[in-house]
């Protein structure tokens, strides 16, 4: 597998993000980690998606910790500061829940409260589901686990061929268009930071081919399972979408029907966001967080 690593001169200038780098090893390869907040308070993990990065949670990490919990968010492999396999052949679903599996083993981590969004719910959940015994919470928004049982969006089918179409995916093209608000230049340019050339997007431009949309696809049996898991989940559950996201409008509707922690809970929709809420709606979504866990102590 050749990896490619982007030289940290490419986000020297990145603007509100004064996280220390932290690393572990796993596969030979090397994941980057945001760690911050008090070390004996309860971790919130914090998963993005496609083709974001941790710089995504940068507004509301400064107030999850100022009410007193642990903040802790990766970059998925293949994003961020994380190691970038060069070839599109080297990603799949399950690998990305192996390779992030991997690194939670690496944070000895206890009681989590998982939020997940987009692609951090496609691999958090499962996590969740496989792993139920290390998390306390979870929070999702605008994410789902699909199995290939039912038709996506069209909004999706759309997204989906255009970035296997396109050979250097624009990434601040893509951000923008799943926001709610103009972005200035600064934070288009984090978002595209990550990536020097086309040659580091092999993740980025395969992600979207790795949902499963038909029944026979790899990763569908064991999201059945998961969603197995899921009917029998007990712990505070809570759905947080936002009110402009046309791919998983009304996702959170399936959660609350199947998932047994959801019941009782304030299930919320953020107003004003697109599909990246934490870049729109940041700071309301922290806490909309912060009283789902002191709700739920």
């Amino acid at each position: 597998m050749h990896v490619l690593r982007t030289p940290d001169e490419y986000f020297a200038n990145i603007p509100d993000f004064p996280f220390p780098p932290h690393y572990s090893k796993v596969d030979d390869l090397r994941i980057h980690h945001i760690d911050v907040g008090d070390p004996s308070g309860e971790p919130v993990l914090l998963l993005h998606g496609e083709p974001s990065w941790s710089y995504l949670y940068r507004k509301m990490i400064p107030i999850l910790t100022a009410g007193g919990l642990r903040a802790v968010a990766p970059d998925l492999v293949g994003f961020g500061k994380s190691d970038k396999p060069a070839e599109t052949s080297d990603y799949s679903y399950q690998r990305h829940v192996d390779w992030t599996w991997g690194w939670l083993q690496t944070q000895e981590l206890e009681n989590i409260t998982l939020i997940c969004q987009d692609w951090g719910s496609l691999i958090g959940l499962r996590l969740v589901a496989e792993h139920s015994d290390l998390f306390k919470r979870v929070v999702v928004a605008n994410g789902g686990l699909p199995t290939g049982d039912h038709e996506m969006p069209r909004e999706f089918t759309v997204w989906q061929r255009y970035s296997q179409r396109s050979a250097d995916l624009a990434i601040r093209r893509v951000i923008q268009q799943g926001t709610a608000t103009e972005l200035d230049e600064g934070t288009l340019q984090a978002y595209e930071a990550p990536f020097p050339d086309a040659s580091y997007k092999a993740g980025a431009r395969i992600f979207p081919s790795l949902v499963p949309t038909t029944p026979d696809d790899p990763a569908a049996p064991a999201n059945r399972a998961a969603w197995d898991a899921l009917r029998s989940f007990e712990k505070p559950f809570l759905t947080a979408f936002s009110d402009g996201d046309p791919i998983t409008a009304r996702g959170d509707l399936l959660f609350r029907r199947l998932v047994p922690g959801t019941k009782g809970q304030p299930h919320t929709t953020i107003k004003g966001a697109g599909h990246f809420l934490q870049e729109d709606q940041g700071e309301v979504f922290a806490n909309v967080i912060l009283d789902f866990v002191k709700r739920n102590p």
